[in-house]
């Protein structure tokens, strides 16, 4: 299909919530009218298709100027979102009273193909990102929009979102050094990162945390306490411990809270275990903070709006030009466009050589190993 042939283009986001959201869809819809096209929004992700019945006024709805007019600065989605119910495995309850996966994909084609959309932005992660890629295998035309604040889709150099939860977390680690160091406690800092640590490695690295515990490098919880008590000979009575959720001891695994049909895994956990071992080990008063959503909610960083709104925009591109079954992606100074298979082949962990990690041994921070 030409970008002559494009009449009608829905946008959906999907997964977890991440700040610049807003701003993809501004770019979206901006670029989008000025070509002559009608831009629609998909209602949580792809609820608005698959549970019209919860919308009474339209699971997909027209999007103008004036709806994404000051949406910039925004946190969160004006679209909606979801990380549960995955269409491709859609939890159904039986009879029987067992909870049963069907692929529901289909439905969400003949839906677009009924409302006219002649393709499909969808803005999320990995999970998105292989919906997406089923959708266009089914013969839709789809563009996707990397999202996620763990930074750990593989193809692009940074995900939106990561920079504004990166200075988050860094000023949270600033407001307990203080209070950490007048009570002489260790505190633990619990952060997003299921299975990539970027998030607790930057910030830690910059809010000048003295352990961090990523689940590229599983952790001797001795050797955290040794670095404690290290600090303790050196008079300094108080430490600070960054955790991402995903962390996991040499000899076990990921902390998982809940396991539920039609969606990932829940982590959450590894903070309190990690504090509680500490304390029984070192004697040392242990405090835990779980930052949590807190990472997800409030406005982007100039940073992160600025890759939003061109990643927007050049979703728009892409399908000007042609292209369907891309990701487009940040190759710093210029955004390239990457099949979604591949995309979604891999994921972008820490590399254990890495300068940041390097610096962070230099600078004479424990990772547990």
């Amino acid at each position: 299909m030409s970008e002559k042939n494009i009449k009608r283009v829905a946008i959906s986001t999907g997964g977890g919530d991440a700040p610049g959201l807003n701003a993809v869809i501004r770019a979206v819809v901006r670029s989008g009218l000025k070509r002559g096209w009608e831009v629609y929004g998909v209602r949580d992700g792809f609820h608005g298709l698959l549970l019209p019945e919860r919308y009474p006024n339209g699971g997909l709805f027209r999007i103008t100027n004036e709806i994404v007019r000051g949406i910039t600065h925004l946190g969160g989605t004006i679209l909606g979102t979801s990380n549960r119910n995955n269409p491709l495995k859609y939890p159904i309850k039986m009879p029987d009273g067992s909870i049963q996966e069907v692929d529901r994909s289909d439905e969400i084609v003949r839906s677009f193909a009924l409302h006219n959309i002649d393709t499909l932005i969808t803005v999320g992660g990995d999970g998105s990102l292989a919906i997406a890629n089923v959708l266009m295998q089914k013969g839709m035309r789809v563009i996707a929009v990397p999202k996620t604040i763990d930074n750990d889709l593989d193809k692009t150099d940074v995900t939106f979102g990561f920079d504004t939860a990166v200075a988050f977390a860094t000023e949270a680690l600033d407001r307990l050094h203080s209070t950490a160091a007048s009570h002489g406690r260790v505190l633990v800092v619990e952060v997003m990162g299921r299975y990539a640590g970027w998030i607790a490695l930057n910030a830690g690295v910059s809010g000048s945390a003295d352990v961090i515990l990523i689940p590229e490098i599983p952790y001797d919880i001795n050797k955290v306490v040794s670095k404690i008590q290290e600090r303790e000979a050196m008079d300094a009575h108080f430490t600070l411990v960054m955790v991402a959720e995903g962390a996991k001891p040499i000899d076990g695994s990921a902390s998982v809270i809940e396991h539920q049909a039609g969606r990932a895994e829940r982590l959450g956990g590894m903070g309190e275990k990690v504090a509680h071992a500490i304390e029984e080990l070192s004697g040392k008063e242990t405090r835990l903070v779980v930052l949590g959503h807190l990472l997800r909610g409030g406005s982007p960083t100039a940073y992160d709006r600025l890759i939003a709104l061109r990643l927007g925009a050049a979703a728009i591109r892409a399908l000007e030009s042609g292209h369907s079954g891309v990701m487009v992606a940040l190759d710093p100074p210029h955004v390239k466009y990457v099949p979604i298979q591949e995309a979604i082949g891999k994921m972008k962990f820490v590399p254990l050589d890495c300068d940041t990690v390097e610096t962070a041994r230099d600078l004479g921070i424990v990772f547990g190993d």
